[in-house]
């Protein structure tokens, strides 16, 4: 994999040719400083990125701030689906392309993006994603394909559980080229997240209604059966055993991740059954 990391150019042109070259691009962080560098060296071509950041206590800004073509915004984190639409909301340009901070796009997304051009009913574009764990890209995730390019006139975000989802009012697209995700952050930091995470699911879970979840959601609404079905369907029907230990460390994690849920959700059950004295 090859991936460029040129300078940019401190310009933002008026005038710009063509759909490639009207792209903003939108970066959520917190804490992200051993991964935005990763991030913003590949959106040399972009004549402009915004970063809006949620008042981070590492040096995230102070190395997005180093790059000519980035913008950082601060705003008081809330939720995810209220911060990215902040974020829109400085967008001046008809598309946006939106990454998370761990996100690295190659040149293969780069050239595919450069010759894109949408018809007019599409307005949105969904990218797949190839799963790292230490630089090492895995051969299976449970990682959803997410929309990453879209019209900012059309399409606006919405929470979900405890991330957020884009509404997308008319038709979508495939971008045949993925996108990777690899996240160098602590595993102390992960943990964290994945607490406030499972309360936030929880929550959900607990209050959508079953014609509202998809058939995964419903199976973590049961509390017992998840952790397991993850673990296996990972490890074997994912083929992650395979990977070695990166591929246990992933299946390690999603299974981590559902047994807290579970607890979570074990826990909501008591504290609504206990009468209060």
């Amino acid at each position: 994999m090859t991936l460029h990391c040129a300078p940019v150019s401190s310009e933002w042109p008026n005038k710009r040719a063509s759909l490639f070259d009207e792209i903003t691009v939108l970066v959520l962080t917190y804490d992200e400083a051993p991964n935005i560098r990763g991030t913003l060296d590949r959106l040399f071509w972009a004549h402009r990125v915004i970063v809006v950041d949620s008042f981070s206590l590492d040096e995230t800004c102070d190395i997005a701030r180093k790059y000519e073509n980035v913008k950082v915004l601060q705003r008081r984190f809330d939720n995810h689906a209220d911060q990215w639409n902040y974020g829109l909301d400085q967008v001046d340009s008809e598309w946006v392309l939106s990454l998370d901070a761990d996100y690295q796009i190659t040149d293969y997304f780069v050239d595919e993006i450069r010759t894109l051009i949408p018809p007019k009913a599409v307005n949105a574009y969904f990218a797949r994603f190839e799963y790292c764990i230490e630089g090492r890209s895995l051969r299976a995730t449970l990682y959803p394909p997410r929309a990453v390019l879209f019209r900012k006139s059309i399409c606006r975000y919405e929470q979900e559980g405890h991330t957020q989802i884009l509404r997308i009012d008319g038709e979508h697209g495939w971008l045949q080229s993925a996108i990777y995700h690899d996240d160098k952050k602590s595993l102390n930091h992960w943990l964290r997240a994945q607490y406030r995470y499972a309360l936030l699911e929880a929550r959900h879970l607990l209050t959508a209604s079953s014609s509202e979840l998809k058939l995964a959601d419903r199976v973590r609404r049961l509390m017992l059966p998840a952790p397991f079905l993850v673990f296996f369907y990972t490890l074997f029907v994912k083929g992650l055993i395979l990977d070695g230990w990166p591929g246990w460390y992933y299946v390690f994690q999603r299974t981590l991740a559902e047994i807290l849920l579970s607890l979570r959700l074990i826990e909501t059950k008591f504290k609504t059954r206990t009468p209060a004295h």
